[in-house]
């Protein structure tokens, strides 16, 4: 005979494998996501010989995927609302599939344009629904590591992009098309994901909402606590994107869309872009180049799990403050080793290379891992997915100000003079977080959101 306590103890593992199960298939719309966006700086090589791409046409390509996420983000969030979270999971999971294949077989250059302007609305519809589905079906204390997979998966997708697309040469139309298979397997995997129990209880669907919680909480009990509370903060229909502007609410949208921000504009995603052209022209071999943007990314994503361990254990902001300092220091000796003609001697050059990887894994592995993060938790529940939608969009609209002006702004201010922009940029971001980001860590949903009731949000409204 089964003991109580066994019978607990498999309960609780069953809940466990569900939830890794289910926040493994969601956070697929995360190496989508970053396969999609990384994948470009390696085709534009093959890109350049067969369209004779200029600066201009390259960042334009480039930007076409940022402008469709801009839009996917803001048009998903109505319909994550209304249809719930798991239909328009699928619905992404379809496009990234058309998207992937319209850009493989674009016949002209301006196809190939609007091609990735299609594959963009996914990409900006992932960043709003995922890691805010993850959040709502998560419990509080293991929500941190499960939210930050989708940026693991992110930084994978990047990392495949570049030791993927290498061997592949100048087939930027395999590199393109390549990006269909995870979607697929997303497809697939919609089938085991639940819908989450918090979007239910806004749709007064209790019982539904009971019944996944009980699987995923490994019983009754500890389920209708978490309804009951739920209830009791929570309980109130969806709203509408006028109640972001509530001055109670206020503080979770300057929050959510400042990191979102700072996460573009120090300059981590102009690399991620542009590392191979800006190295190829400071001399570097095209391979060297590519493969150390590669290898620089295999770092991030070893970096980027690690912090998602971290962040449960030593808390959102104070990894921040840990990872920002050093990335600053690092771009400060970039901009240094690429004054006057760049890099020259091989050791200057390695030299070079490392505070690449030294960067890359402190701001990426740092605003990578907390900003979807952060932006998942500190909403309401009644406008989460609104919430969502605009820390989403924040982070697409500096990702194209970026995008568009990377190439332009090594042409007019130097490669030196751009990195010590970022660096610049970078310390006003760690004085944003010292004073304004909350600890979220190890909190429900709700309480987080009483404190903004209560107008005790901030940092500096903790101590």
């Amino acid at each position: 005979m089964t003991s109580p306590s066994t019978n607990g103890v498999h309960a609780k593992t069953s809940s466990a494998g569900s939830m890794i199960l289910i926040a493994g298939i969601a956070a697929l719309g995360g190496l989508l996501f970053g396969y999609n966006t990384g994948i470009i700086g390696v085709a534009a090589l093959g890109l350049g010989q067969q369209f004779a791409l200029d600066a201009t046409s390259q960042q334009i390509v480039t930007s076409a995927i940022i402008l469709g996420a801009l839009l996917g983000c803001l048009i998903v969030a109505p319909f994550s609302d209304r249809f719930g979270r798991r239909p328009v999971i699928a619905v992404i999971g379809i496009l990234f599939v058309l998207g992937s294949l319209a850009s493989a077989f674009a016949p002209t250059l301006s196809t190939l344009i609007w091609a990735r302007f299609l594959l963009g609305f996914p990409t900006g519809a992932a960043t709003q629904v995922i890691p805010g589905y993850i959040a709502e079906i998560a419990p509080s204390h293991h929500r941190g590591k499960m939210v930050s997979l989708f940026q693991v998966m992110v930084v994978l997708g990047i990392t495949i992009a570049y030791f993927g697309g290498y061997p592949l040469g100048s087939d930027w139309r395999l590199m393109l098309g390549l990006g269909a298979i995870p979607a697929v397997i997303l497809l697939i995997g919609i089938f085991a994901l639940p819908e989450s129990p918090r979007w239910l209880l806004t749709k007064n669907r209790t019982a539904d909402a009971l019944k996944i919680l009980t699987k995923l909480r490994g019983g009754r009990e500890n389920a209708q606590k978490e309804i009951d509370h739920i209830q009791q903060i929570s309980n109130q229909p969806q709203g509408s994107w006028k109640d972001l502007a509530q001055p109670w609410i206020r503080p979770a949208v300057i929050v959510g869309t400042s990191l979102a921000m700072f996460c573009q504009i120090t300059g981590n995603n102009a690399l991620i872009y542009y590392a191979p052209t800006i190295f190829t022209n400071a001399g570097f071999p095209s391979s060297f180049a590519v493969l150390g943007t590669g290898f620089s990314m295999l770092l991030v994503a070893i970096m980027t799990i690690i912090g998602s361990i971290l962040v449960d254990k030593v808390g959102r902001r104070r990894y921040l403050l840990w990872t920002i300092p050093g990335s600053i220091v690092a771009l400060i000796l970039m901009g240094y080793l690429f004054m006057d003609a760049g890099p020259q001697t091989d050791f200057s050059k390695m030299l070079t290379v490392l505070c690449l990887c030294i960067y890359m894994m402190l701001n990426c592995g740092g605003f990578g891992v907390c900003i979807w993060l952060i932006n998942a938790e500190v909403y309401p529940l009644f406008v989460r997915g609104k919430g969502g939608s605009l820390g989403a969009f924040s982070n697409w609209i500096f990702t194209l100000v970026v995008s568009l002006t990377t190439l332009s702004l090594v042409d007019s201010l130097g490669t030196t003079g751009t990195f010590w922009l970022y660096a610049v940029i970078s310390t006003i971001a760690l004085i944003f977080i010292i004073f304004l980001v909350p600890e979220t860590n190890g909190r429900h949903l709700e309480e987080i959101e009483e404190d903004l009731r209560q107008h005790r949000f901030y940092a500096f409204q903790q101590k």
